[in-house]
């Protein structure tokens, strides 16, 4: 087993030469002017995106995979943009055998594949009566079943090489309460057991799996949820900065930065586990019960 040294000096890029496979790498939501550490900004990246040029920065090889191949092909020309290394894959992450002809088409441009990044998810709201089986069965599939593929037909690479890493998002919201959106939450405590699992069996075969659980987000997805049901966005984004401790939504950047660090030799000691990148969110209780007039989710 290849076990990292850490005692000698390092470079600031922690990822150099490494090779991502990044599924959910596009944006499905029109990118522009949003809300960006509360104020206006004139760009705002989704976390695939973000997270994307954030392992180029530090070294690595980007394959940006979306069912969207135009989502992931921009992506993809964003990191090329500044000068790093891309791919772009389409890919429908709940079917196995695109998977599969996914991680194969990796391998053959790539050769190895040391970091497999899970950030594919869509959420809709509803409680158990109001959620249809259909949205519950689609959500499911589309946040969990996903993961569940990926690792399936990753995991044989990475134990052959003896060394992988694999990144999961998941959301606070499997652990705390935000608004009725319950096949999101059942999804996403998925991940986090899904990401236990194999952590545990894969330990001792060089392999590490840990999730990610973002809190509230400022991106294009989010706002532009937020559009459609409020004229307000900007006092609506405010309403959200002012309910994180630290008084400011994340973004994808915040994500991003963690998966480097989970990803990289320096955590080569962590598997198993959930970190949160929330501001704070799931150490204090709610201001005030979520009502159908006042809730908002990630």
């Amino acid at each position: 087993m290849d076990i990292p040294s850490l005692a000698a000096p390092r470079s600031r890029s922690r990822l150099d030469g490494r090779h991502i496979l990044l599924f959910g790498a596009g944006t499905a939501n029109e990118a522009g002017q949003g809300w960006s550490l509360r104020e206006v900004s004139d760009r705002v990246y989704g976390v695939g995106e973000a997270t994307a040029l954030v392992y180029a920065r530090h070294g690595a090889v980007v394959t940006c995979v979306d069912v969207d191949f135009a989502a992931a092909t921009a992506t993809a020309e964003l990191i090329r943009s500044e000068g790093g290394a891309a791919f772009a894959f389409a890919c429908d992450a709940t079917r196995s055998e695109e998977v599969k002809g996914t991680i194969e088409r990796s391998l053959a441009f790539n050769g190895r594949i040391d970091v497999l990044h899970n950030n594919i998810g869509i959420a809709k709201m509803g409680g158990p009566v109001e959620c249809s089986e259909d949205d519950f069965d689609r959500i499911i599939s589309v946040n969990l079943k996903s993961m569940y593929l990926t690792c399936k037909w990753a995991l044989p690479v990475m134990e052959r090489q003896r060394k992988g890493a694999i990144v999961n998002i998941s959301s606070f919201a499997a652990v705390r309460f935000t608004v009725p959106w319950i096949a999101y939450a059942a999804s996403k405590g998925g991940v986090n057991a899904l990401t236990m699992s194999v952590a545990a069996q894969y330990a001792a075969k060089g392999v590490r799996c840990n999730a990610i659980a973002p809190g509230l987000l400022s991106t294009p997805m989010v706002q532009s949820a937020h559009k459609r049901n409020h004229a307000g966005i900007e006092d609506m984004m405010r309403s959200r900065d002012d309910s994180v401790p630290m008084l400011w939504q994340g973004e994808g950047w915040d994500v991003g930065e963690a998966a480097a660090f989970l990803a990289s030799d320096e955590a080569r000691f962590i598997t198993g586990q959930v970190l949160f990148v929330d501001g704070g969110s799931t150490v204090v209780m709610p201001s005030k019960p979520w009502s159908p007039s006042g809730g908002d989710g990630p």
